[in-house]
């Protein structure tokens, strides 16, 4: 049983149930891989002193009658979601010492349940960033090539599911921080539809894109993990209830926007993204090539929309309200000193450029163009989701990248040219792995991306079982 670790949160629940494990060794064997590879990975920046407390605690409730699928399984959650009692700092020295006051509802509903939380995972600091480069402590690494990036914001929650630090995971996708770091690292990774999983105890950094959202190995860990999440909050006027959409037919159709895979997609990636569709023709799938004429956009909409609604939500972090204070020769001094040494540069950047769009001179401009343009966007994926059962493109246009490659800003920005049309719509999507390539001696796993129709995550997932 050296390898408990390795095991799907299906198989281990399996073995937890029929009495063949038991939660405590489960989290040993997670404890004793975060002790040999958290050093090098990086990849938690807390692990909880109680989880074997936790565990025991899950053998006794099973012991007692109760039943769950992740009773007794070890999570990592993103340090940007609020666990009562404990700290959770946004990856940011703004709030390095801060303890959250109350439950997120996602970590209410993982506590009914019984998970074990077994640590703080790495991110970029206010889940700003595609690679966790801009982590305050430090990049979390990838497990299939520690010299590459494990992609972000959520890169450490990836690098701990496919590292096998834990069994599955929470992150946040704000432009696609579940689904890229999932796709470098090889693993599954969900955003759901946009409400479906109440946002109540998530650090806001997008509050019309971010969503709590699992990482897990296999499909049906993830789909296990969502649905105990799922459902509406009183504590988020946002959220809503899974009977809100109907149920859809399904037509067995896929839809594939060819016009957006003409260039920027490395060779390799776009041989395996053939390659899954030919694998879903098979399972009976037909392939239909689609427009949307303003996806060509999104990327830019994003960069507008994000940073505006960025600089507003960090804008209580002031040296007064929250976080970081550091004292200057006057309250405008107090200000600029904490925000500076609090917020890390990719942080300062995002703010200066939503202020900027927000500013009386360009609000029209920039951002009234960009949510116009938004509504246009969400139209055209419900008109084509009309039609087909899911949107299929690559998940990122290469595989994970080396630490340090790209300094450019708007080189890293580009990383999310497919992942950030859903957040934009709202639409639920899955990144699957889809195979591996080359680079420098290595093979480096690459995802396939499925968007379906809002509410619509059976489909979601049962496309997702026919790729995995």
């Amino acid at each position: 049983m050296s390898n408990l670790n390795e095991l799907t949160i299906v198989e281990a629940s399996k073995k937890l149930a029929a009495g063949e494990i038991t939660s405590v060794q489960l989290t040993e064997a997670c404890l004793s891989e975060i002790e040999k590879k958290n050093p090098s990975l990086n990849t938690f920046l807390e692990v909880f002193a109680d989880a074997r407390e936790q565990a025991r605690v899950c053998d006794e409730r099973r012991a007692a009658g109760e039943s769950h699928p992740l009773l007794g399984i070890p999570l990592a959650i993103k340090d940007n979601i609020l666990i009562e009692g404990r700290k959770v700092s946004a990856a940011s020295k703004m709030l390095e010492n801060y303890v959250a006051s109350y439950d997120a509802t996602a970590i209410q509903k993982l506590k009914i349940a019984g998970a074990v939380f077994i640590g703080r995972a790495n991110m970029d600091e206010f889940a700003m960033g595609g690679s966790n480069e801009n982590s305050a402590f430090g990049a979390a690494k990838n497990p299939h090539d520690p010299s590459r990036v494990t992609g972000g914001s959520s890169g450490g929650s990836a690098a701990a599911v496919a590292g096998h630090l834990a069994l599955g995971a929470l992150g946040s996708d704000t432009g696609g921080s579940v689904r890229e770091p999932a796709a470098f690292c090889g693993i599954v990774g969900m955003k759901p539809t946009y409400g479906a999983v109440s946002r109540s105890g998530l650090m806001a950094m997008g509050s019309s894109l971010d969503q709590i959202g699992p990482l897990a190995k296999t499909v049906e860990d993830a789909q296990l993990i969502f649905e105990t999440i799922r459902g509406k909050d009183s504590l988020d006027s946002t959220s809503i209830d899974a009977a809100t959409y109907p149920a859809r037919v399904a037509k067995k159709k896929i839809g594939v926007p060819r016009h957006l895979l003409k260039e920027g997609i490395e060779q390799d990636v776009l041989e395996h993204f053939e390659a899954a569709l030919k694998k879903l023709e098979s399972a009976g799938y037909a392939l239909v090539d689609i427009e949307l004429p303003s996806a060509p956009l999104a990327l830019a909409l994003y960069y507008i929309i994000m940073p505006a609604e960025a600089s507003s939500n960090l804008a209580r972090f002031d040296g007064v309200r929250y976080g970081l204070s550091l004292k200057g020769d006057s309250l405008i001094d107090d200000y600029a000193h904490s925000r500076k040494e609090g917020f890390g540069p990719e942080v300062r950047r995002r703010i200066m450029l939503g202020t900027y769009v927000l500013s009386a001179g360009y609000y029209d401009a920039y951002y009234g163009k960009a949510i116009a343009a938004r509504k246009v966007l969400a139209e055209e994926c419900a008109r084509a989701l009309q039609e087909v059962d899911a949107i299929v493109t690559p998940t990122t246009p290469s595989p994970a990248f080396t630490l340090g490659e790209k300094s450019d800003p708007l080189a890293m920005y580009l990383l999310d040219i497919f992942t950030v049309t859903a957040n934009l719509t709202g639409n639920p999507a899955l990144s699957v792995p889809m195979g591996t390539v080359a680079r420098d001696g290595k093979e480096l796993p690459v995802g396939i991306q499925l968007t379906v129709a809002h509410g619509d995550e059976p489909t979601l997932f049962s496309v997702g079982r026919e790729l995995q």
